[in-house]
């Protein structure tokens, strides 16, 4: 994956969409410094290039009944051809995985889960890990409060 390199209103682009993906073109163009023709070509080189992913809502976890939030360090049990590529499909199959990265130090991989209650981390932990052959080990921690929460890039 190549690094793109981008100029300054690029970069105003990209901090105001992520500030509010809903502006229109005409607002986005006004905060970008740009007519709105430009604003919008640079916006679809960017989509184009896959510097912007896609657009979404926010949504509160907890206003929705996910007030259970665990991170959970994860480890293979052996490091053999496939056992990785075996976890990860498991893990991108997995709704209640918001986030899941491959790491190095203690654990292989670092996931969060986020899910209703404790009852529904065990069924999770049931269904989804412990059937799993390939894992030797995870460490659930419990988040006790969120502290910050943000999805901006710092650019």
């Amino acid at each position: 994956m190549s690094e793109i390199t981008l100029d300054a209103a690029s970069l105003r682009l990209l901090a105001a969409l992520q500030k509010d993906s809903r502006l229109t073109l005409q607002e986005l163009a006004d905060a970008v410094g740009l007519s709105a023709t430009p604003c919008w070509r640079r916006m679809k080189a960017l989509e184009e290039s896959g510097v912007i992913r896609g657009y979404t809502a926010l949504v509160d976890r907890e206003k929705v009944g996910l007030h259970l939030c665990v991170v959970a360090q994860v480890s293979l049990a052996h490091h053999v051809e496939g056992a990785a590529a075996a976890f990860e499909r498991a893990m991108e199959t997995a709704p209640e995985v918001i986030e899941c990265y491959r790491t190095t130090g203690d654990a292989d991989y670092i996931v969060k889960v986020v899910v209703a209650d404790t009852r529904a981390y065990d069924r999770f932990l049931q269904d989804k890990i412990f059937t799993l052959s390939v894992i030797s080990n995870i460490r659930s921690n419990i988040a006790l409060r969120e502290v910050k929460y943000q999805t901006a890039l710092p650019l």
